[in-house]
């Protein structure tokens, strides 16, 4: 075979080999192009849109227990109240929901730790585990006052919110966005404060007599 009639081969092979290929870019494009994972994730990606809004779904329905002080109602000190509540993925969120249930009040029959008229104006956790508890002047305004009263409410958002997520070490609470030396002159909020369990309610050993 002469050198003409070999390049004249190859000239042909190159040919067929470029049609072929063009023929089928398309069909190669798409495997090629193909999300990692096979045809399962090729029959999720379809059908993406449903299963996205049923996990969003999913989280909004997804709820958590925490532990709620509220004043016991028939002898000093709090007790706790295990209530569900909304679940996120946001520990301030979370926490915030927390302290508005706690203004929302119990739900058996205990005494409320806080004015129904107090908002939750904002609440922030450092990465030391401080979360700091933003209240409007109602918590100020609307206390019914005196030494113990005041212990229940500041003990019942710190120990709320210690007790339900460990991620939090210690409260300090906030009134209108400014550090507050006491809500009415008693217990000192100047800072964070930690859980102290020497205010829950001590059982009543002569009625269970």
């Amino acid at each position: 075979m002469t050198s003409r009639t070999a390049n004249v081969v190859t000239v042909a092979g190159l040919v067929s080999l470029l049609a072929v290929v063009t023929l089928t870019a398309p069909r190669w494009a798409r495997f090629l192009t193909r999300p990692v994972g096979g045809a399962e994730e090729e029959a999720a990606s379809s059908d993406g849109a449903p299963a996205k809004e049923e996990e969003a779904a999913a989280e909004v329905e997804r709820k958590i227990n925490v532990k709620l002080f509220f004043q016991a109602a028939d002898r000093p000190g709090l007790v706790i109240e295990e209530r569900a509540v909304a679940f996120s993925t946001d520990l301030s969120r979370q926490l915030r929901g927390v302290v508005e249930e706690l203004v929302r009040g119990s739900k058996i029959g205990l005494g409320p730790t806080l004015a129904p008229e107090t908002k939750v104006l904002d609440v922030f956790v450092t990465p030391r585990g401080i979360a700091y508890v933003d209240l409007s002047k109602e918590a100020v305004a609307g206390h019914r006052g005196g030494s113990e009263a005041e212990l229940m409410t500041v003990y019942s958002v710190v120990n709320s919110l210690t007790t339900s997520f460990p991620a939090v070490r210690r409260v300090q609470i906030l009134v209108e966005d400014r550090p507050a030396e006491t809500l009415k002159g008693h217990v000192d909020l100047t800072r964070p404060l930690p859980p102290d369990m020497t205010v829950l309610a001590v059982a009543d050993l002569r009625k269970a007599e």
